[in-house]
Protein backbone atom coordinates (compact mmCIF):
# COMPACT_ATOMS: atom_id res chain seq x y z
CA UNK A 1 0.00 0.00 0.00
CA UNK A 2 1.31 3.16 -0.65
CA UNK A 3 0.73 6.81 0.99
CA UNK A 4 1.19 10.11 -0.63
CA UNK A 5 2.17 13.78 0.65
CA UNK A 6 2.10 16.81 -0.48
CA UNK A 7 5.30 18.80 -1.05
CA UNK A 8 6.89 21.38 -3.11
CA UNK A 9 9.73 21.46 -5.46
CA UNK A 10 12.12 23.11 -3.35
CA UNK A 11 11.27 21.34 0.37
CA UNK A 12 14.40 19.60 1.25
CA UNK A 13 12.75 17.40 3.77
CA UNK A 14 10.98 13.97 3.68
CA UNK A 15 7.51 15.04 4.92
CA UNK A 16 7.27 10.91 5.75
CA UNK A 17 10.45 11.16 8.12
CA UNK A 18 11.30 14.73 8.63
CA UNK A 19 7.74 16.31 9.08
CA UNK A 20 9.06 18.49 11.82
CA UNK A 21 11.58 19.95 9.49
CA UNK A 22 9.57 19.54 6.27
CA UNK A 23 6.57 21.53 8.00
CA UNK A 24 8.27 24.20 9.11
CA UNK A 25 10.37 25.23 5.94
CA UNK A 26 6.90 24.62 4.40
CA UNK A 27 5.29 27.06 6.48
CA UNK A 28 8.42 29.47 7.08
CA UNK A 29 8.11 29.89 3.16
CA UNK A 30 4.46 30.81 3.20
CA UNK A 31 3.14 27.59 1.34
CA UNK A 32 0.99 26.17 4.15
CA UNK A 33 0.29 23.28 2.09
CA UNK A 34 -1.27 21.28 5.19
CA UNK A 35 -3.80 23.61 4.97
CA UNK A 36 -4.25 23.84 1.30
CA UNK A 37 -4.80 19.58 1.50
CA UNK A 38 -7.20 19.95 4.05
CA UNK A 39 -9.42 22.20 2.22
CA UNK A 40 -8.97 20.45 -1.17
CA UNK A 41 -9.59 17.36 0.51
CA UNK A 42 -13.23 15.80 1.78
CA UNK A 43 -12.00 13.13 4.06
CA UNK A 44 -14.29 12.05 6.78
CA UNK A 45 -14.47 10.06 10.27
CA UNK A 46 -17.35 8.02 8.19
CA UNK A 47 -14.83 7.29 5.72
CA UNK A 48 -12.14 4.06 6.11
CA UNK A 49 -8.54 4.87 6.48
CA UNK A 50 -8.21 3.34 2.84
CA UNK A 51 -10.83 5.24 1.78
CA UNK A 52 -9.46 8.70 3.36
CA UNK A 53 -5.99 7.86 1.65
CA UNK A 54 -7.18 8.00 -1.53
CA UNK A 55 -9.44 11.14 -1.20
CA UNK A 56 -6.16 12.53 -0.21
CA UNK A 57 -4.62 11.34 -2.84
CA UNK A 58 -7.20 12.86 -5.60
CA UNK A 59 -6.63 16.11 -3.45
CA UNK A 60 -3.06 16.11 -3.70
CA UNK A 61 -3.39 14.86 -8.04
CA UNK A 62 -5.88 17.91 -8.15
CA UNK A 63 -3.15 20.10 -6.53
CA UNK A 64 -0.83 19.66 -8.74
CA UNK A 65 -3.61 19.73 -12.10
CA UNK A 66 -4.84 23.01 -10.95
CA UNK A 67 -0.77 24.19 -9.92
CA UNK A 68 -0.08 28.00 -10.99
CA UNK A 69 2.86 28.56 -9.34
CA UNK A 70 4.39 24.61 -10.72
CA UNK A 71 5.73 24.54 -6.99
CA UNK A 72 3.72 21.39 -5.76
CA UNK A 73 4.44 18.04 -6.15
CA UNK A 74 3.49 14.19 -4.54
CA UNK A 75 5.67 12.09 -2.87
CA UNK A 76 4.56 8.71 -2.03
CA UNK A 77 5.88 5.98 0.32
CA UNK A 78 5.21 2.53 0.85
CA UNK A 79 3.71 0.46 3.84
CA UNK A 80 2.97 -2.52 4.60
CA UNK A 81 -0.58 -2.94 5.03
CA UNK A 82 -1.61 -4.21 9.08
CA UNK A 83 -2.13 -7.67 9.84
CA UNK A 84 -5.44 -8.30 10.24
CA UNK A 85 -7.01 -8.72 14.14
CA UNK A 86 -8.45 -11.88 14.68
CA UNK A 87 -10.68 -12.79 17.56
Amino acid sequence: MARCALTTIDNPYDPFTQFDAWFQFDEGKGYHSCAYLARIARTSDQLSGAENEQEIERAIDDIIKYNPLGIYKKVKETVEPEPAVTA
